[in-house]
């Protein structure tokens, strides 16, 4: 037996517990693994809360990320002993996920756990880390450099927003952070932003295009903010879609696109290629500063996390939370 949030539901009503499992009811996979350290983003708060739409079988161990050591494995390229990570892949959805003690998971899906990092670290970076990281190769992709001006964050003070400054910042952009939450200004200063926006100036309904101002955004809200990021990158920059806090629909022209050059570009975290994991990965070595971890990151106990994931959802919590699992 082990330790896992578990939800169910029966005759219609949702549960979520800490509960004792036992190892029988492991989905199947070819490595099995000891978890250290899981994370809480959005996307497990929903599932907690909500079930639907993220839940697709009950019932579900939730988290997307995990870290831990390998106990078992028919894979050729894990044995016992490897510290390994996982992020996405469906884990937490459609196969259980990190929040217990124990996950047994396609090989496939894993990455080693790169050296520059411990347990705690990697998963205070996180999906959330890893999907800034994306973020921020896409830009480099499109050609976006720090001389060509000012790069808007949205949502700044969540995972994806937070490491996206602090990578931007030290890589030389000039990071504008867009939140709901101004109490946090000396936060996102600390991190590398240069000047805060309310989010108010940017959710309402805005004109097909605005004055110019950004060279690229990493936008993890969606709906009217990202309508209104396009409507305001110059003329050739990039904006990168990476969520939908703020709604699905995209209620934007084609003006952007077709009378500024302005690029669309989508980032998908959760089905990316491995071999676009492992650049990921090895950037956040060498771009993302250790110290801004400690400003971003909570650590929190198993026990904890159910009441944390209400806390997120109602927009109460900053940064990455980190939850000890072992």
């Amino acid at each position: 037996m082990f330790k896992g949030i578990l939800i169910d539901k029966v005759d219609g009503a949702l549960t979520a517990a800490v509960s004792d499992i036992d190892e029988a009811s492991l989905p199947e996979g070819d490595v099995t693994i000891a978890v250290e350290y899981s994370t809480l983003n959005y996307k497990d708060a929903l599932a907690i809360n909500k079930g639907a739409p993220v839940v697709r079988s009950f019932p579900m161990v939730p988290g997307i990320d995990l870290v831990g050591t390998v106990t078992d494995s028919s894979h050729s390229d894990y044995k016992a002993g490897d510290k390994v990570l996982l992020n996405g892949w469906g884990v937490g959805e459609g196969h259980w996920g990190g929040l217990a003690e124990k996950a047994r998971l396609k090989g496939e899906w894993l990455v080693p756990l790169p050296k520059a990092f411990d347990a705690k670290t990697a998963m205070a970076i996180g999906t959330a880390g890893y999907t800034a990281m994306l973020c921020v190769m896409a830009l480099e992709r499109q050609g976006v450099k720090p001389e060509d001006g000012e790069i808007l964050v949205t949502g700044a003070v969540g995972g994806v927003g937070s490491v996206a400054i602090a990578v931007l910042a030290k890589l030389g952009y000039q990071v504008i952070a867009l939140t709901g939450r101004p109490e946090e200004r000396e936060y996102l200063q600390s991190l590398g932003a240069v000047d805060i926006i309310a989010r108010e100036e940017m959710s309402e309904p805005g004109r097909p295009l605005a004055r110019e101002r950004w060279a690229g955004v990493v936008d993890v809200v969606g709906s009217h903010v990202l309508a209104n990021a396009c409507a305001s990158t110059k003329y050739g920059g990039t904006v990168t879609a990476c969520g939908l806090a703020g709604g699905m629909d995209l209620p934007s022209t084609v003006a952007p696109f077709i009378l500024r050059g302005v690029t669309l570009a989508g980032i998908d975290s959760v089905m990316a290629p491995r071999e676009l994991r492992l650049e990921a990965w090895r950037r956040l070595a060498e771009d993302l500063d250790p110290a801004k971890l400690g400003e971003i990151a909570k650590e929190i106990a198993l026990s904890e996390a159910i009441d944390a994931s209400a806390q997120i959802l109602d927009g109460k919590l900053r940064g990455r939370v980190v939850v000890k699992v072992s």
